[in-house]
């Protein structure tokens, strides 16, 4: 199994990346199909975020699937620790759902899709001084509004509930909207307790033309 480890904003010891690699090569164990592992190291220099100023990001590739787990700590070993659990959870249940799924093309991930997307803090190109930053005034904030909004597009073919809770365990996400592939309605599964799930389905009602009112 490939095991690749990146930096940001940071240099990775050569014996933290040995660690790494020590965690992540009981991955095949968990599940045989994961052929390489991404880890991306990142330090927050904010002293806002000293309870959280190391992150460790993981994904797994496998065949026809990618699974995820990231986690935060004010130290980078403890940071491990904790994606490690997400990641073993995760794979595991992966295994233990055992779903078979027909199809040509692998869903996008919210997350993936989004990936390169600014945080709401960077520059739009179309703020100004005078100008309020775009998600404050949407929600009809001023300059003292503590609200940060960010919008987030991806794109993925329509499926059904069984295809969409597993890209939700995937990408270890509480929740996954999609488009159903029957009704056609917008969709968004959810985590609940243990192995119970939720789902919302949107039926869109649209306003009669010259109604009433």
């Amino acid at each position: 199994m490939e095991i690749t480890v990146t930096g940001r904003h940071v240099d990775v010891p050569e014996r933290f990346r040995r660690h790494i690699e020590e965690k992540l090569s009981k991955v095949p164990q968990v599940d045989p199909r994961v052929s390489r592992c991404d880890v991306v190291v990142t330090h927050e220099t904010n002293p806002r975020q000293a309870k959280e100023a190391e992150r460790i990001e993981i994904t797994c590739h496998a065949k026809r699937s990618i699974i995820r787990a990231e986690a935060s700590a004010d130290e980078e070993y403890a940071a491990l620790d904790l994606a490690m659990t997400r990641l073993g959870e995760r794979l595991r249940r992966v295994n233990d759902k055992r779903r078979v799924h027909r199809g040509r093309r692998h869903p996008v991930s919210v997350h993936d899709a989004t990936a390169s997307l600014p945080g709401p803090d960077a520059p739009t190109g179309q703020e100004t001084a005078q100008e309020l930053p775009t998600h404050i005034a949407k929600v009809g904030g001023d300059e003292d509004c503590p609200i940060q909004l960010r919008e987030k597009v991806h794109t993925s073919e329509p499926m059904g509930v069984d295809q969409a809770l597993n890209e939700m365990e995937l990408v270890g996400h509480d929740f996954y909207l999609y488009q159903d592939a029957d009704s056609g309605r917008p969709c968004v599964v959810y985590r609940r307790r243990g192995w119970s799930y939720g789902l919302i389905q949107l039926d869109v009602v649209r306003e009669s033309v010259g109604a009433s009112i």
